[in-house]
């Protein structure tokens, strides 16, 4: 697997007409080969995010070391958001659909990216869902609240749409988290023809379901396979490249199950690393795209090209 290309395009400075919302900064798209498989990580634009989201958790002596190496000083993160495109055999598949213009000014950028590589939404065959976050799902439903993708299957494991779609949800999950129930429930239902899948399953051909649960009740990650290659689409189950590698046995405040997003991390990075498999994370730098290599202390993120 070799990295073919990597696509700059810059947002910043685009005219006045941006000045009324946030500034976008560039966004990349970063391409591989897998076979005859192409895989191309597109930009949706980046969240913000208060620091206590994620670090609120975590003894905060033990933390400020690790916040310093990283760089990570000041209350608010911004985290790239990468939406994964497989093209193969004629299909064009998209691992989760972007935020949308409904949740943040910074994200809903994946149809600019779409374009830059000569896509549409209509030539949209098929989109997964790793799970049903606003920044993975909301951009599934145009401005008009009718599916963007009007000709794609669109695919959720089957855990992960009982969850949202449960009524009790909303009332369990949490005050700061229940706009996300009310907006996942009301984008899955929209979704008529929506098809679900278990753990293990060959949603496609070459395209296997991988349960990471613990970020959400039903996290699936990806595993595209050609030959004795392969590359894992992990959405949000390693949703940073700071703590999550250097400290993955942490909890992490993004999580809704810590204790299990925390035992899935640990188990993922050590399948990454033993086998110098290709990653693609929803909210890791330089495109998401890279290896894993494990440090004296915990592990490291090497980005493809970097």
């Amino acid at each position: 697997m070799t990295l073919t290309r990597r696509i700059l395009m810059s947002r910043l400075g685009a005219g006045l007409a941006l000045t009324a919302v946030a500034p976008l900064r560039a966004w990349s798209a970063v391409e591989t080969q897998l076979g005859t498989a192409r895989i191309t990580s597109l930009s949706d634009g980046y969240l913000t995010l208060p620091a206590s989201f994620m670090f609120g958790s975590i003894p905060q002596d033990e933390l400020a070391p690790l916040v310093a190496h990283y760089g990570l000083q000041g209350d608010t993160l911004k985290p790239d958001c990468n939406v994964t495109l497989l093209q193969v055999e004629g299909r064009n598949v998209l691992f989760d659909a972007g935020s949308g213009s409904a949740f943040q000014d910074s994200v809903g950028q994946l149809v600019d990216a779409l374009d830059a590589v000569g896509l549409g939404p209509g030539d949209i065959t098929d989109v997964i869902f790793t799970h049903a976050h606003p920044d993975h799902l909301w951009g599934v439903l145009d401005d008009f609240d009718d599916p963007l993708f009007a000709s794609a299957r669109h695919m959720i494991g089957r855990a992960e749409r009982d969850y949202w779609l449960d009524p009790a949800t909303v009332d369990t999950i949490g005050a700061d988290r229940a706009s996300f129930a009310v907006g996942a429930a009301r984008r899955l239902e929209a979704l008529e023809e929506l098809e679900t899948f278990e753990p293990g399953d060959e949603i496609l051909p070459g395209v296997a379901a991988v349960a990471t649960y613990g970020h959400t009740p039903g996290h699936m990650s990806f595993e595209i396979r050609s030959g004795s290659e392969a590359l894992l689409v992990v959405g949000d189950a390693i949703g940073n490249h700071h703590l999550a590698f250097a400290r993955p046995d942490w909890p992490s405040g993004s999580d809704q199950d810590q204790e299990a997003g925390a035992a899935t991390r640990v188990a993922l990075l050590d399948r990454l690393a033993s086998e110098q498999m290709t990653m693609i994370g929803y909210h890791l730098p330089d495109g998401g795209m890279g290896r894993v290599e494990r440090g004296e202390d915990g592990y490291r993120f090497v980005p493809l090209g970097g």
